[in-house]
């Protein structure tokens, strides 16, 4: 067979956890895979090293103060041109010399990107689960409009994805989204209330950012899978469940209308996903270290505790009340977490932060692109000013 031609990969969010793994998949399978752009938010010394590695065309810093380091940095690599702020991650996004643009940011952030880079006809490696939580509808239909691929990276919604390979004509019953628990399994509400950042930040399983340990230690990452779900495979509410497994080896399961269930099982590695979403439909060789039963006796599920972690109560409300309802409910968590990781809020204060501003932000039930940014912008304000004037309740 003849070698194929390098996908050419634009990579925004190239410092974070899952950038630098991407990176690594690249890294293992050079005649694969070329890296066009990459991008970073503040991380300036890191995306000067990754650009002196991989050369790409184009580098967008986003913290505009740190323009001149990097563009001073790579003045002696005059193939790569510098570019700064938030417009730029936008025009790069669209680029014609990429085939596909992996949107590893974290947050809000990745949504204009992605539009962007879905209007110009490219495929997205979506690790970016906020995109389809703040506005799934628009981002499923402009999928639809320019026939683009959406692959997913997170690791529950790829093992659907793989689950459905070669299941088109069958209709799903119901998917299974795993949860490991995080490191606060089995507390109560009680013992939630003087847990440190540095505990929350402590995942028993999996190595990620700041923002997603923390979002994993409070159940809102499952929250935010749940809604990211319903988009990504068409689904009703009613066609989620969630169920907590510690080990973390079955990463997600499909239930078919006949009852069967397939799962997709893998040692806790984001590299798989990742290379599975860069790769598709193709299943690239890896070196990746290979599950054993034999390591894993046994596998135990429980029912996800909402009562004590709210906030996958409010993520499953906020995608039933459907509109700009997971809107409002990421912004106010990205806020709260933000304040949790400053000393500013408790724990259990980020469940009140992001209740009360689903009571106070105005709802909007049909809402455009320009209403998602002006929810985003309004539910910030509102959860800064709830910060800052101590009262996170509604």
């Amino acid at each position: 067979m003849p070698t194929p031609t390098p996908k050419r990969v634009t990579l925004l969010g190239s410092t974070g956890s899952i950038g630098t793994q991407a990176l690594d998949v690249m890294r293992a399978h050079p005649t694969r895979f070329t890296v066009t752009a990459i991008s970073a938010h503040s991380n300036a010394e890191l995306l000067i090293t990754q650009a002196r590695e991989f050369r790409p065309a184009v580098v967008v810093i986003g913290d505009e103060a740190k323009y001149e380091t990097v563009k001073s940095a790579l003045a002696q690599q005059p193939e790569t041109e510098v570019l700064a702020g938030a417009a730029a991650l936008a025009e790069v996004a669209a680029r014609p010399d990429s085939d596909i643009v992996l949107t590893a940011m974290v947050g809000y952030a990745g949504l204009l990107p992605t539009v962007a880079a879905i209007r110009a006809g490219k495929d997205i490696a979506l690790a970016n689960k906020e995109t389809l939580v703040v506005a799934g509808q628009l981002i499923t239909e402009l999928v639809q409009e320019y026939n683009v691929k959406l692959l997913p990276v997170d690791s529950e919604h790829s093992a659907i994805f793989q689950c459905l390979v070669g299941e088109e004509q069958n209709p799903i019953e119901k998917i299974i989204l795993t949860a490991s628990g995080g490191p606060f399994r089995g507390r109560s509400r009680a013992e939630l209330a003087t847990v440190t950042k540095a505990q929350a930040l402590k995942h028993p399983n999996w190595d990620m950012g700041a923002k997603i340990t923390i979002d994993s230690a409070s159940l809102m990452n499952k929250g935010l899978e749940v809604i990211e779900a319903k988009w990504l495979f068409g689904l009703r509410d009613d066609q989620i469940d969630v169920v907590v497994h510690p080990q973390s080896i079955i990463h997600s399961l499909v239930q078919f209308e006949d009852g069967s269930l397939k799962a997709q099982l893998g040692l806790p590695d984001m590299k798989l996903p990742i290379q599975y979403a860069l790769g598709y439909p193709e299943r690239l060789p890896s070196n990746f270290p290979r599950f054993n039963f034999l390591a894993y006796p046994q596998f135990t599920f429980e029912e996800p505790d909402t009562a004590t972690f709210r906030n996958l109560a409010l993520a499953f409300e906020a995608m039933r009340r459907g509109g700009n309802a997971p809107c409002i409910l990421n912004a106010a968590n990205e806020v709260a977490v933000a304040a949790f990781l400053r000393d500013e809020i408790s724990f259990l204060e980020m469940s009140d932060l992001v209740e009360s501003c689903l009571t106070k932000v105005s709802y909007l039930a049909t809402p455009s692109l320009d209403d998602y940014m002006h929810t985003d912008q309004e539910t910030r304000r509102m959860a800064q000013t709830l910060v800052g004037s101590g009262t996170k309740s509604a």
